[in-house]
């Protein structure tokens, strides 16, 4: 079975190997950490195969393909492309994890039909030249694990082949819906599997039905919208970002969305508990100052977004997933 895999540098791989072929049913898994701390949790092999035979018949892969493996196997991401390759007959092309995966020299001449990144890999990538043009060379690039900066997706529309945004979670074993960027296809919808359907309930959250690799219906903390077919949807941003500052309910993602055309070095928005309005707006910026915030503020927010509180950061806390890690203590 592990004669389709190429450059592996480390024994991560081979410890992975070792246990998806051992008699257990189960595999054990890390949540992302993305809204508190990283929970491990079991999964079945089986389920997993599913997931991976969905993904590659959608993606059109095929036995001799190649595929980038750039990411963690702690995390449900990096096993699942393990988990696709095998179930298709791919090559599987391992790199050390890193924010420029495309600069190890393992990456250079060879062709790569499918790829799985993180935001912040496809971010870096797309700055350096030589990496940018492996980049657009990749046959089908599926990006997952938090939000694609608006400006990074109008880089990503222009390239030849087809990158995906995704969505999914840890429970759902990667990801249940695919949203085109690239290309004519491009859309602001995500567009669930066959075997998938999607509600919101009373808060109006997400509510997943996907009974081949999730066991009963998954509530999640994404507050959607669902396209008038019924299938499409689109995230508005999660639940537990909603800021309530004296009485008026403020979505953090919504308030990041309308700053990003005027703050060009990394943000994001989190909240702060005040005695006053409850919980207020905070700004967590990159740098040491910025003096045209307040006329940022005043140009782009409505009056009761406006940040109350500024946080300059070396460097954005993330999680080891490369999500903002909004739930950071701020003194």
């Amino acid at each position: 079975m592990a004669q389709n895999f190429i450059n592996h540098p480390s024994d991560s791989l081979e410890s992975f190997l070792a246990v998806w072929q051992n008699d257990s049913p189960y595999v054990q898994v890390k949540t992302s950490g993305s809204t508190g701390e990283p929970k491990k949790m079991m999964v079945e092999k089986r389920r997993m195969m599913e997931s991976a035979r969905i993904t590659c018949d959608f993606l059109g892969l095929k036995a001799g393909d190649t595929a980038l493996l750039c990411m963690p196997l702690d995390y449900i991401a990096g096993k699942m492309m393990v988990v696709r390759a095998l179930q298709r007959g791919m090559k599987l092309l391992e790199v050390p994890p890193s924010g420029h995966p495309l600069a190890n020299q393992g990456v250079e001449q060879r062709h790569i039909d499918f790829a799985a990144m993180v935001p912040l890999q496809v971010y870096n990538s797309v700055r350096v030249p030589g990496e940018l043009e492996r980049l657009k060379d990749i046959r089908h690039l599926i990006i997952g694990g938090g939000a694609v900066d608006e400006a990074l997706e109008n880089v990503l529309k222009g390239f030849p082949h087809a990158v995906w945004s995704t969505y999914g979670m840890t429970e759902t074993l990667s990801h249940i819906a695919l949203r085109r960027i690239s290309g004519p296809e491009a859309s602001l919808w995500y567009v669930p599997f066959k075997h998938v359907t999607v509600s919101v309930n009373e808060d109006q959250c997400l509510v997943i039905d996907a009974p081949l690799v999730c066991e009963g219906k998954l509530t999640t903390n994404d507050i959607a919208e669902i396209a008038d077919d019924g299938r499409r949807f689109r995230i508005l941003g999660r639940k537990d970002n909603v800021i309530c500052s004296g009485g008026i309910k403020i979505q953090a993602e919504e308030v990041e969305r309308c700053l990003r055309p005027y703050i060009r070095q990394p943000f994001f928005i989190t909240k702060q508990k005040d005695e006053k309005y409850g919980e207020i707006v905070v700004l967590v910026i990159e740098g040491k100052g910025n003096k045209k915030l307040d006329d940022i503020f005043y140009h782009a927010l409505p009056k009761y977004w406006k940040p109350q509180k500024i946080v300059f950061v070396d460097s954005l806390p993330l999680t080891e997933t490369g999500k903002p890690k909004r739930l950071m203590s701020m003194k």
